[in-house]
């Protein structure tokens, strides 16, 4: 039986490739069996989730119109996985999200399923578990999508730079997301060690204690799995600088000494060049930057990130912009670049604030037919601690959304529409009078390429004078930033409003105590999270599921939805169609 559906699998997956190939794109295959490994990401071994005996996984490269086709092998013992491509919309296969119990089951150990999809958008991404915390265990890779042959990018760079930003803990995932589950809550700290490209040096702060043989020791310490991944450079040449970040927890900034960087996109899309000394990026975030290999060529140069949002207990994360032809362990004659203070949110602000469309990007309809707002608290539910939306603390059901709608699975998951809003009276400035919650799996029913908008409000947590940041992310969709403010969201908000050239992004913050206003068109059929996107809060419940169109899906495959009390259901229903 299973041998019979793997057949069928395969021989819809050739005809589906025969028929993209005869459109001039081309098929991209990769065979990827996912397991624990031991690892020394920071100079410290010890056990990470990687792909085919490597972390961080493998680099996807293809170009726009591409079809990518990943063969994935659960060869975990004890626990389920899925992938989720960070950035692609997945238009037409809702199926290849990659978010268990949203759009697929999870891939039990042992088993394989073939994610197959078209990257239609030229752009920097990523991949990441979306089951558990999979995704702080070591579970991500970069995705970049070029643009197709016969184009151009609107700007010229002559040589390319890659970084994938991640934080990591010397203690398990597993400890992780116990303590966030236990009563009392108990928080296992800040990561040990920011990660660049999976590397990273603990308990070696150059940046603290600053002098050459210190830093040599450092930077030279250790084994390949850690050593800083040098980024050589030509003098007189523009660089594109790719950045994404998938940190479980740390916001970052980012700077390189003595050069500035000219922001060109942001989540796949081109923005309004402009010049900065460093950048705020969020979890879920990326960006290409150009930077120009203009200073003095017999030095080389330090790149360094540090925490934003939180207070920092992480050390710098740092490594050498290194110019040929000088050795790349000539250590830099200046310190590295000083991270801004933590809570200097108007440094943060005023980076986010010069983000702009580029000329000739599609703009927002000018009025939306439907609007929620989602009110982010922190909660208690039973004495356990919780992350709310609307006073919802989201519980994902066992079986996906995607198959439920399709098949008209009504005890699937609850029926009630979740909430619009929140109430009037509610004062963001201060701890919640109450604080308790209640937990839900209702969805966001859309009505097909209707507008939304979504006002994301943050507010006071359970502690005076604490409001932290989060960083938004939506699956299946590009959303328009119409605005930040301070404060709660009101009418006379509108007027701030940004119609004219918001950019388009798929992940967007909200800073402490304020208001982000964003829009999109439900355009895409499927079921789709939106979440805060760092870990230990999706974890606690800080998310919502949007669904739109799934009538108008022709079959959705069997592989993806028979798991769950009603796997056995979706099976027989799918014989019968």
């Amino acid at each position: 039986m299973a041998t019979s559906r793997r057949l069928n699998l395969l021989c819809v997956l050739v005809c589906f490739l025969l028929a993209e190939a005869s459109e001039g794109s081309k098929a991209r295959h990769y065979k990827w069996d996912v397991e624990y490994l031991f690892w020394s990401p920071d100079c410290v071994e010890n056990v990470v989730m990687g792909i085919n005996g490597q972390f961080p996984g493998p680099t996807i490269r293809a170009k726009a119109g591409d079809v990518v086709v990943v063969e994935l092998t659960n060869k975990l013992h004890t626990e389920g996985v899925v992938i989720h491509w960070h950035g692609i919309r997945q238009f037409g296969t809702p199926w290849a999200d990659g978010t268990a119990s949203i759009s697929q089951c999870a891939i039990n150990p042992g088993e394989t399923f073939i994610y197959r999809f078209k990257v239609d958008k030229a752009g920097t991404y990523f991949y990441h578990g979306h089951f558990g915390m999979q995704r702080s265990a070591g579970l991500y890779g970069s995705l970049i999508v070029d643009v197709e042959d016969g184009k151009k990018e609107p700007f010229h760079y002559d040589g390319e730079l890659d970084l994938l930003l991640s934080d990591w803990w010397h203690q398990s995932v597993h400890h992780q997301e116990v303590g966030l589950s236990s009563k009392p809550f108990r928080w296992i700290g800040e990561p040990q060690t920011l990660l660049i490209n999976g590397r990273g040096q603990y308990n070696c702060s150059l940046a603290a204690h600053y002098s050459n043989s210190s830093s040599s020791q450092c930077m030279l310490r250790g084994s390949e799995q850690c050593a800083p991944p040098i980024l050589h450079v030509l003098p007189n040449k523009i660089y594109r600088l790719r950045i994404a970040s998938t940190t479980a927890l740390a916001s970052l900034n980012l700077a390189i000494g003595n050069h500035k960087m000219v922001v060109v996109e942001a989540d796949g899309n081109y923005v309004q060049p402009f010049a900065v000394d460093d950048l705020d990026i969020y979890s879920g975030e990326s960006y290409s930057v150009l930077i120009t290999t203009d200073q003095d060529p017999s030095n080389n140069y330090w790149l360094s990130v540090g925490v934003r949002g939180r207070e920092p207990k992480t050390q710098q994360g740092l490594t050498i912009l290194n110019y040929h032809p000088n050795s790349a362990s000539k250590l830099p004659a200046s310190s590295p670049p000083v991270t801004p203070l933590w809570n200097d949110y108007n440094h943060s602000k005023s980076f986010t604030n010069k983000i702009f469309a580029s000329m000739g990007s599609p703009k927002p309809p000018r009025n939306y037919d439907r609007r929620i707002t989602l009110l982010n608290t922190q909660n208690q539910l039973n004495g356990y601690t919780k992350w709310a939306i609307n006073n919802v603390s989201l519980n994902l059901p066992p079986t996906p959304y995607l198959g439920s709608i399709k098949h008209g699975l009504r005890n699937a998951f609850n029926q009630e529409n979740p909430p619009e809003s929140f109430s009037n009276d509610y004062d963001v400035m201060k701890p919640p009078v109450n604080p308790n919650t209640t937990t839900g799996n209702g969805v966001y029913m859309l009505g097909m390429n209707t507008t939304v908008d979504v006002i994301l409000q943050n507010a006071n947590a359970l502690s005076a004078n604490v409001s932290e940041i989060h960083p938004w992310h939506l699956h299946g969709h590009d959303f328009w930033v119409l605005g930040y403010g301070e404060g709660k969201f009101s009418t006379k908000d509108e007027t701030k409003l940004n119609l004219k050239n918001p950019p388009l992004r798929n992940t967007a913050v909200i800073f402490p105590y304020g208001w982000t206003a964003l829009r999109f068109v439900a355009d895409n059929p499927g079921a789709w999270a939106f979440h805060c996107h760092i870990e230990p809060h999706l974890h606690m419940g800080m998310g919502v599921v949007f669904a739109e169109g799934i009538q108008h899906l022709n079959r959705i495959p069997v592989e993806a939805l028979a798991c769950g009390l009603t796997g056995k259901m979706l099976m027989t229903t799918n014989n019968h169609n």
